[in-house]
């Protein structure tokens, strides 16, 4: 070989390898921005801090989603570049146990579903609604089911989520920490319901922090329920408050066995900020669920 082309083949080869090694860079650099627990959070418990700035936090701490805000504002922070991990419906007080309630349930389920789908959201959010005098048990779960049934066809052809939450029913301090009369406050009666629904659309809305007031024995009831699973929110617990060693609920293990069922979806943080930084504690709540 002669000594020209010998340099060039080095040349070649030089190129190649740092080519090779820049390429190699980017997709690490572009794994390490991708990360393996999807978190979200619930616009409410901030407030009054407005949708925008707390997008704005969000997105800088690593967030890459945020739910319960009016939708008014999802252009705004969609723009920022997050997205929108779950859409509201027809609240939880006035749910499809009762037949009354059922013109205005499917509108909104289905107007929830457009929104849905407007802007790339998974899933539209249900609840079983307050029990009320004179609707059995029985009568409850049959008119929860016939008024699903006629909104899961359209979830379907949408290929949009319907997440049944469960609620407790225990904490009576706070209007936003428990509720009193919710009918579908047992975990394993909203997991027959979702399993009576019978589509791929329609899943439980799995809540840490009202699953352990209710029913506790947090892992063992994600792994088993886990393939009917379509959501989770966060909270600690006793107080919906900051993910943090005043509480109960030892959150990494709890996200690993979430993790470990193989799921893909969003977690939401979804506690009540004590503190006077209320940023801090979204923070260290993303530091503590980014196992």
């Amino acid at each position: 070989m002669k000594r020209r082309d010998f340099l060039a083949a080095n040349a070649l080869l030089a190129g190649t390898a740092v080519a090779t090694a820049r390429h190699a860079a980017a997709e690490d650099n572009q794994e390490s921005s991708v990360r393996r627990v999807r978190q979200s959070v619930m616009g409410w418990c901030f407030k009054p801090m407005d949708a925008l700035t707390l997008a704005g936090h969000c997105k800088r701490i690593g967030l890459e989603a945020i739910e319960g805000i009016s939708s008014e504002h999802y252009d705004a922070v969609t723009k920022l570049g997050l997205k929108i991990s779950l859409v509201g419906s027809h609240g939880f007080a006035k749910g499809p146990l009762d037949p009354e309630n059922h013109p205005e349930v499917e509108q909104k389920l289905r107007q929830g579903i457009d929104l849905a789908v407007k802007y790339g959201a998974p899933n539209v959010i249900t609840f079983t609604g307050m029990k009320k005098e004179g609707i059995s048990d029985e009568a409850a779960r049959r008119n929860c089911l016939d008024c699903w049934q006629r909104v899961i066809p359209y979830a379907e052809e949408k290929g949009i989520g319907i997440v049944l939450e469960h609620l407790n029913s225990k904490d009576d301090s706070h209007p936003m920490k428990g509720h009193p009369g919710y009918w579908g406050d047992d975990l394993h009666l909203c997991a027959d319901l979702v399993k009576a629904v019978d589509s791929p659309q329609f899943k439980l809305l799995f809540d840490v922090y009202h699953v352990q007031i209710m029913n506790g024995d947090l892992i063992r009831n994600i792994r088993h329920y886990h393939e009917i699973v379509g959501h989770y929110h966060t909270a600690g617990n006793p107080g919906r408050g900051e993910l943090d060693d005043t509480q109960e609920i030892n959150y990494p293990p709890v996200i690993r066995a979430i993790m470990e069922t193989g799921y893909k979806g969003f977690i939401a943080q979804e506690f009540i900020p004590t503190s006077d930084d209320p940023v801090a504690s979204l923070e260290q709540a993303f530091q503590v669920c980014d196992v």
